[in-house]
Protein backbone atom coordinates (compact mmCIF):
# COMPACT_ATOMS: atom_id res chain seq x y z
CA UNK A 1 0.00 0.00 0.00
CA UNK A 2 1.28 3.46 -0.93
CA UNK A 3 0.06 6.78 0.45
CA UNK A 4 0.41 10.18 -1.23
CA UNK A 5 0.63 13.16 1.11
CA UNK A 6 -0.37 16.26 -0.86
CA UNK A 7 0.59 19.59 0.70
CA UNK A 8 -1.93 22.41 0.34
CA UNK A 9 -1.49 24.29 3.62
CA UNK A 10 0.92 27.02 2.53
CA UNK A 11 0.20 30.73 2.70
CA UNK A 12 1.15 31.49 -0.90
CA UNK A 13 2.15 35.09 -0.10
CA UNK A 14 4.13 35.54 -3.32
CA UNK A 15 0.95 35.23 -5.38
CA UNK A 16 -0.37 38.51 -3.89
CA UNK A 17 -3.99 37.38 -4.05
CA UNK A 18 -6.78 37.21 -1.50
CA UNK A 19 -7.46 33.54 -2.25
CA UNK A 20 -5.04 30.65 -1.85
CA UNK A 21 -3.38 30.06 -5.25
CA UNK A 22 -4.30 26.37 -5.10
CA UNK A 23 -7.95 27.25 -5.62
CA UNK A 24 -7.31 29.47 -8.64
CA UNK A 25 -8.37 28.08 -11.99
CA UNK A 26 -5.96 27.07 -14.72
CA UNK A 27 -7.91 26.62 -17.93
CA UNK A 28 -11.17 26.17 -16.05
CA UNK A 29 -9.99 23.79 -13.34
CA UNK A 30 -8.53 24.61 -9.88
CA UNK A 31 -4.78 24.12 -9.62
CA UNK A 32 -5.15 21.73 -6.68
CA UNK A 33 -7.76 19.65 -8.53
CA UNK A 34 -5.32 19.16 -11.40
CA UNK A 35 -2.69 17.90 -9.00
CA UNK A 36 -5.07 15.54 -7.22
CA UNK A 37 -6.44 14.14 -10.49
CA UNK A 38 -3.05 12.66 -11.35
CA UNK A 39 -2.76 10.83 -8.03
CA UNK A 40 -6.37 9.61 -8.13
CA UNK A 41 -5.71 8.21 -11.61
CA UNK A 42 -2.53 6.38 -10.57
CA UNK A 43 -3.22 2.74 -9.73
CA UNK A 44 -0.09 2.51 -7.54
CA UNK A 45 -1.49 5.10 -5.11
CA UNK A 46 -3.94 3.55 -2.65
CA UNK A 47 -4.64 6.45 -0.30
CA UNK A 48 -4.39 10.24 -0.47
CA UNK A 49 -3.81 12.50 2.53
CA UNK A 50 -4.54 16.12 1.67
CA UNK A 51 -3.02 18.60 4.11
CA UNK A 52 -4.90 21.91 4.17
CA UNK A 53 -5.16 25.09 6.20
CA UNK A 54 -7.67 24.99 9.03
CA UNK A 55 -9.52 28.06 7.76
CA UNK A 56 -9.88 26.53 4.29
CA UNK A 57 -11.66 23.30 5.17
CA UNK A 58 -15.01 24.49 3.84
CA UNK A 59 -13.41 26.10 0.77
CA UNK A 60 -11.56 22.89 -0.06
CA UNK A 61 -14.67 20.75 0.24
CA UNK A 62 -16.73 23.15 -1.86
CA UNK A 63 -14.26 23.89 -4.68
CA UNK A 64 -12.28 20.63 -4.81
CA UNK A 65 -13.69 17.60 -3.00
CA UNK A 66 -17.33 17.98 -4.04
CA UNK A 67 -16.37 18.15 -7.71
CA UNK A 68 -14.01 15.18 -7.81
CA UNK A 69 -14.62 11.53 -8.57
CA UNK A 70 -12.99 10.00 -5.50
CA UNK A 71 -12.04 6.44 -6.38
CA UNK A 72 -9.78 5.85 -3.38
CA UNK A 73 -9.61 6.86 0.29
CA UNK A 74 -9.06 10.58 0.88
CA UNK A 75 -8.23 12.12 4.25
CA UNK A 76 -8.30 15.83 4.97
CA UNK A 77 -5.68 16.82 7.55
CA UNK A 78 -4.99 20.24 9.05
CA UNK A 79 -1.50 21.56 8.44
CA UNK A 80 0.90 23.13 10.91
CA UNK A 81 2.77 26.38 11.33
CA UNK A 82 5.62 25.46 8.98
CA UNK A 83 5.94 23.12 6.01
CA UNK A 84 7.68 20.49 8.13
CA UNK A 85 4.78 20.53 10.59
CA UNK A 86 2.30 20.05 7.75
CA UNK A 87 4.25 17.14 6.29
CA UNK A 88 4.55 15.48 9.69
CA UNK A 89 0.81 15.83 10.28
CA UNK A 90 0.23 14.17 6.92
CA UNK A 91 2.69 11.36 7.55
CA UNK A 92 1.14 10.58 10.93
CA UNK A 93 -2.29 10.37 9.31
CA UNK A 94 -1.23 7.85 6.66
CA UNK A 95 -2.62 4.34 6.96
CA UNK A 96 -0.44 2.19 9.22
CA UNK A 97 -0.24 -0.39 6.44
CA UNK A 98 1.46 1.97 4.01
CA UNK A 99 4.77 0.69 2.70
CA UNK A 100 5.76 3.90 0.96
CA UNK A 101 4.82 7.54 1.50
CA UNK A 102 5.02 10.01 -1.38
CA UNK A 103 5.18 13.70 -0.43
CA UNK A 104 4.10 16.14 -3.12
CA UNK A 105 3.51 19.88 -3.39
CA UNK A 106 -0.11 20.62 -4.25
CA UNK A 107 1.20 23.53 -6.33
CA UNK A 108 2.89 21.16 -8.81
CA UNK A 109 -0.01 20.18 -11.10
CA UNK A 110 2.16 18.83 -13.91
CA UNK A 111 3.48 15.79 -12.08
CA UNK A 112 2.88 12.73 -14.25
CA UNK A 113 1.82 9.19 -13.51
CA UNK A 114 5.14 8.07 -15.00
CA UNK A 115 7.06 10.10 -12.38
CA UNK A 116 4.93 8.64 -9.61
CA UNK A 117 5.33 5.06 -10.84
CA UNK A 118 9.11 5.38 -11.26
CA UNK A 119 9.42 6.97 -7.82
CA UNK A 120 7.62 4.00 -6.30
CA UNK A 121 9.70 1.43 -8.18
CA UNK A 122 12.96 3.08 -7.13
CA UNK A 123 11.86 3.62 -3.52
CA UNK A 124 11.15 -0.09 -3.15
CA UNK A 125 14.87 -0.60 -3.81
CA UNK A 126 16.54 2.48 -2.31
CA UNK A 127 14.03 3.50 0.42
CA UNK A 128 14.42 7.21 -0.43
CA UNK A 129 13.85 8.84 -3.82
CA UNK A 130 13.60 12.45 -4.99
CA UNK A 131 12.48 13.75 -8.37
CA UNK A 132 14.49 16.53 -9.96
CA UNK A 133 16.21 17.89 -13.05
CA UNK A 134 19.76 19.04 -13.84
CA UNK A 135 20.19 22.80 -13.60
CA UNK A 136 20.52 24.55 -16.95
CA UNK A 137 21.97 27.86 -15.75
CA UNK A 138 25.27 28.75 -14.15
CA UNK A 139 24.82 29.00 -10.36
CA UNK A 140 26.62 31.62 -8.25
CA UNK A 141 27.08 31.61 -4.48
CA UNK A 142 26.72 35.20 -3.29
CA UNK A 143 27.70 36.63 0.10
CA UNK A 144 25.68 38.96 2.27
CA UNK A 145 27.54 41.94 0.78
CA UNK A 146 26.27 41.11 -2.71
CA UNK A 147 29.58 39.86 -4.10
CA UNK A 148 30.07 36.44 -5.71
CA UNK A 149 31.83 33.95 -3.45
CA UNK A 150 32.29 31.14 -5.96
CA UNK A 151 30.75 29.28 -8.89
CA UNK A 152 29.85 25.63 -8.22
CA UNK A 153 30.34 23.08 -10.98
CA UNK A 154 26.82 22.77 -12.36
CA UNK A 155 27.42 19.28 -13.77
CA UNK A 156 26.43 17.79 -10.41
CA UNK A 157 23.66 20.27 -9.51
CA UNK A 158 19.99 19.37 -9.78
CA UNK A 159 16.74 21.23 -9.11
CA UNK A 160 14.78 19.35 -6.46
CA UNK A 161 11.13 18.70 -7.26
CA UNK A 162 8.40 16.49 -5.86
CA UNK A 163 7.18 13.85 -5.37
CA UNK A 164 9.74 12.64 -2.87
CA UNK A 165 9.12 9.05 -1.90
CA UNK A 166 10.26 7.14 1.19
CA UNK A 167 9.84 3.91 3.05
CA UNK A 168 7.41 4.72 5.83
CA UNK A 169 9.80 3.93 8.68
CA UNK A 170 12.57 5.98 7.06
CA UNK A 171 10.61 9.21 6.74
CA UNK A 172 8.95 8.85 10.14
CA UNK A 173 12.35 8.43 11.80
CA UNK A 174 13.77 11.36 9.83
CA UNK A 175 11.00 13.65 11.07
CA UNK A 176 11.20 12.45 14.66
CA UNK A 177 14.94 13.15 14.68
CA UNK A 178 14.42 16.58 13.11
CA UNK A 179 12.07 17.57 15.93
CA UNK A 180 14.44 16.18 18.54
CA UNK A 181 17.39 18.09 17.08
CA UNK A 182 15.39 21.19 16.05
CA UNK A 183 16.66 20.70 12.50
CA UNK A 184 15.13 22.81 9.73
CA UNK A 185 14.99 21.66 6.11
CA UNK A 186 13.55 23.03 2.88
CA UNK A 187 12.59 19.60 1.59
CA UNK A 188 12.04 16.13 2.98
CA UNK A 189 15.10 14.54 1.38
CA UNK A 190 17.32 16.83 3.49
CA UNK A 191 16.00 15.24 6.67
CA UNK A 192 16.81 11.78 5.36
CA UNK A 193 20.26 12.92 4.20
CA UNK A 194 21.12 14.18 7.68
CA UNK A 195 20.54 10.64 8.97
CA UNK A 196 23.43 9.54 6.78
CA UNK A 197 21.19 7.74 4.29
CA UNK A 198 21.50 8.04 0.53
CA UNK A 199 18.64 9.50 -1.50
CA UNK A 200 18.22 8.36 -5.08
CA UNK A 201 17.58 11.17 -7.59
CA UNK A 202 15.50 10.43 -10.68
CA UNK A 203 14.56 12.69 -13.57
CA UNK A 204 11.31 14.58 -13.38
CA UNK A 205 10.49 17.25 -15.95
CA UNK A 206 11.21 20.93 -16.49
CA UNK A 207 7.43 21.28 -16.82
CA UNK A 208 6.98 19.98 -13.26
CA UNK A 209 7.02 23.53 -11.93
CA UNK A 210 5.86 24.73 -8.53
CA UNK A 211 3.39 27.56 -9.08
CA UNK A 212 4.21 30.41 -6.69
CA UNK A 213 3.79 33.68 -8.60
CA UNK A 214 1.35 35.21 -11.13
CA UNK A 215 3.99 34.65 -13.80
CA UNK A 216 3.92 30.94 -13.00
CA UNK A 217 0.16 30.88 -13.61
CA UNK A 218 0.75 32.25 -17.10
CA UNK A 219 3.48 29.66 -17.68
CA UNK A 220 1.13 26.91 -16.51
CA UNK A 221 -1.41 27.91 -19.13
CA UNK A 222 1.31 27.81 -21.78
CA UNK A 223 2.33 24.30 -20.66
CA UNK A 224 -1.27 23.10 -20.92
CA UNK A 225 -1.71 24.68 -24.35
CA UNK A 226 1.51 23.09 -25.58
CA UNK A 227 0.14 19.59 -25.05
CA UNK A 228 3.42 18.49 -23.42
CA UNK A 229 1.54 17.26 -20.34
CA UNK A 230 -1.60 15.17 -20.29
CA UNK A 231 -4.89 16.41 -18.91
CA UNK A 232 -6.42 13.82 -16.60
Amino acid sequence: MNTAVILAAGKGTRMNMSINKLYLNIKGKPLLARTLDVFFACSSIHEIVLVIREDEDELCREKIICNMKNNKPLKLVIGGKERQDSVYNGIKSADQGSELILIHDGARPFVTQAMIEESIREAKIYKAVAVGMPVKDTIKRVGGNGFILNTPDRSGLWIAQTPQTFARNTIVQAYELSYRDKAVATDDAMLVERMGLRVRMIRGSYDNIKITTPEDMALAEEILESGRVGNV
